[in-house]
């Protein structure tokens, strides 16, 4: 699975098409992953060719990989905790993904 730098996972949401489709009290939830100053770099077993970013509407660059905007979960609290796999909630299906941008179901 997909892991941020502090080792907390990192979902995918169903209903993006290529740009996020989570906005106010989805975003809350499911706060953006957003891209760090600088390059962005994957650690080891990810492919450096799948990572990219997305602009949201407010101009911040979004982190995606394998062309599916990233998101944290709120309530996991600690690195490594995945809380919310396979949720279905603001229209679409949360789910983590593998390093090779398959989605987990």
């Amino acid at each position: 699975m997909l892991f941020d730098r502090r080792g907390f996972v990192l979902y995918a949401f169903t209903r993006d098409r290529g740009r996020s489709a989570c906005y106010g009290a989805c975003a809350k939830a499911w706060p953006p992953y957003f891209a760090p100053h600088g390059t962005l770099s994957v650690g080891p077993g990810l492919k450096r060719s799948l990572l990219a970013t997305v602009k949201r509407r407010n101009g911040k660059r979004q982190v995606t990989y394998a062309g599916r905007p990233l998101y944290h979960y709120v309530g996991d609290k600690v690195a490594g905790q995945i809380l919310c796999q396979n949720v279905d909630e603001f229209g679409g299906t949360w789910l983590v993904v593998r390093p090779s941008g398959k989605l987990v179901r």
